[in-house]
């Protein structure tokens, strides 16, 4: 099995032992992303619309650097601490995503790394 590590200045420096995603064969696993700005590793100001998108800019950024966007994913798991937040996620990715629009999951969860309440990370094909 190859693996090989992908990383982005556009998205947050991994704060644990982690890569920002890894490359095995066609697929790229994409780590957990929080809503951080990448500039100052702070989490952004706003609502939690805001804080949905950062993540979302996040994974794209990442994406971008395995050559892809965000339409190139296949699988995306959703971690929220309020699912009364699952609406404006929908909204949120009916603005950023083309049909057809990737497998996913929504996870409710007690807490999130820096206690954020936004969360997701993505499995991409090449």
């Amino acid at each position: 099995m190859s693996k090989e590590a992908i990383s982005s200045d556009g998205a947050p420096a991994a704060i644990g032992t982690y890569s920002q995603a890894i490359r095995s064969g066609e697929l790229v696993f994409l780590s957990g992303q929080i809503p951080l700005d990448p500039a100052t590793m702070e989490v952004v100001d706003g609502d939690f619309e805001a804080r949905a998108r950062q993540v979302f800019a996040n994974l794209a950024a990442v994406a971008d650097a395995a050559g892809r966007d965000l339409n190139s994913i296949v699988k995306l798991t959703i971690y929220l601490t309020d699912l009364g937040n699952f609406a404006t996620v929908n909204s949120v990715m009916e603005s950023l995503f083309d049909t057809p629009y990737p497998a996913r999951a929504a996870v409710g969860v007690a807490s999130l790394p820096k206690g954020v309440d936004v969360e997701a990370d993505a499995i991409l094909a090449l």
